[in-house]
């Protein structure tokens, strides 16, 4: 009962909001109250969605703060300079700049992070993308490529869970997967060509008025909550001390952000705090930048507290439990041998159902065991999950926090931008399982 009415709530959401009947919002909440209704859960749903919401709230408070200092260093003209060389390099071609995309994605997600990952690459280059007239939807599905493979760095929640759930070390997951991660990262560099290739034709031409695009771009500020969808603003030039000041509190923060000296929650409320002084000393100046800027925080947080509902009532009913031991229980014995091979395949559609710990810390466990039984080396498995769950399928789940902040920033719909980038990401899983069979990371 728990796994039947778990795979129907996700089923039903999906649905519905890919056919956008109702908002996303909305389905995270009242989709999984009604199925601990139906459960029989109505007595601890109050202290699960506390639970919930207590887990994303950590998320919550960074992604505010984190979309606030980001779109202040917009403001500031910060990633100006960073613009107008994709600009000269893309010269007006949607094609560079999708290439461009992908490229500065596979640098900054060296952090392992795809919530700041999200916040520095949308930041930078939504100005672009509107100053091209260019679709959102291949901004955030090319950021959804790039941060997806590089989500498997050691350090990143994919890689660390796996280890840690089945107690290994990095040489026995991520260092026999290496290569297939060269292979996963040039698969990106091919798909975004052909996405730009495809954008390119869409928009035809740059000529007339778009070749201004390829120039020097005046500088722009994150737009306005009354602003239209293509809208830019201009914003006056900051004086160069100002900017140096913000590149150098950025680094800082990023590194701090890599090194995690605190908390990120902590280090994104002080970063704020510190360049909100410093670029706006006056009130009513501090007053007007929030007022701009609250439509954004507010519609991304929404979402992380929802998803927060979600996660806190399939897990608090059992419901996620249950659904990992009937996927197992459903294994044949003939694919036994090839169990990595189909844990990698199958990883990424299953990001759309279980959450990251869910997953390593729920189902991976038992698919080691499993893959054991046939006799198996369960680090084959870990490198399998790594593979494909929440590396290539972590930008598109709803149960992931992270994919808020990419649509929400991007100003997607999250079901449109499954529809965009499902099969490309897809692709991204199939392309470095190949190349984990043939390096002999994986057996088959």
């Amino acid at each position: 009962m728990p796994a039947a009415l778990g795979f129907a709530t996700i089923a039903l959401f999906l649905l519905l909001t890919m056919t956008k009947r109702v908002s996303v919002l909305v389905a995270l909440v009242v989709l999984p109250v009604l199925a601990a209704l139906a459960g029989g859960s109505a007595g601890e749903l109050g202290g699960m969605v506390l639970d919930g919401l207590s887990k994303v709230a950590p998320t919550g408070i960074m992604i505010a703060f984190a979309v606030l200092y980001f779109s202040l260093m917009v403001d500031a003209g910060l990633f100006d300079p960073l613009i107008r060389g994709l600009l000269r390099l893309a010269k007006g071609d949607p094609m560079r700049v999708t290439v461009a995309t992908a490229v500065l994605t596979l640098c900054v997600a060296l952090d392992g992070d795809g919530a700041s990952t999200f916040l520095i690459t949308v930041s930078a280059l939504l100005p672009v993308y509107r100053k091209l007239g260019m679709s959102p939807l291949v901004l955030s599905g090319v950021v959804c490529l790039g941060a997806g493979v590089m989500n498997m760095v050691p350090w990143g929640g994919p890689t660390v869970r796996a280890m840690a759930a089945l107690k290994l070390e990095s040489s026995d997951v991520f260092t026999p997967v290496l290569p297939a991660m060269g292979f996963g990262i040039a698969w990106v560099l091919v798909a975004s060509w052909l996405i730009g290739r495809r954008e390119r034709r869409r928009l035809g031409a740059l000529t007339g008025p778009r070749e201004e695009a390829a120039g020097e771009p005046v500088p722009v500020s994150a737009p306005a909550p009354g602003d239209g969808p293509g809208a830019v603003r201009v914003a006056a030039p900051a004086p160069r001390w100002l900017t140096v000041f913000n590149l150098l509190l950025t680094v800082v923060l990023v590194v701090a952000l890599i090194l995690e000296v605190m908390p990120l929650p902590v280090l994104f409320v002080l970063g704020f705090a510190v360049a909100l002084l410093v670029n706006h000393p006056g009130w009513e100046q501090q007053q007007a930048l929030l007022d701009r800027h609250a439509k954004n925080v507010v519609l991304v947080t929404t979402m992380i507290f929802a998803a927060g509902v979600f996660t806190g009532v399939l897990t608090g009913t059992g419901m996620i439990d249950e659904m990992a031991e009937a996927l197992v229980s459903v294994i044949p014995d003939s694919l036994g041998g090839r169990l990595p091979v189909l844990v990698a395949v199958t990883g990424m559609p299953l990001s759309l159902v279980f959450t990251p710990d869910a997953y390593y810390f729920g189902v991976l466990p038992v698919l080691a065991e499993t893959a054991r039984g046939f006799g198996t080396d369960p680090a084959e498995v870990a490198r399998a999950a790594v593979l494909g769950q929440m590396t290539t399928g972590f930008p598109l789940s709803p149960l992931t926090a992270a994919t808020f902040i990419l649509v929400g920033m991007s100003g997607v719909q999250l079901g449109e931008h499954q529809r965009f980038i499902f099969r490309w990401a897809f692709a991204t899983t199939l392309v470095m399982t190949a190349g984990a069979v043939l390096t002999g990371a994986l057996s088959l």
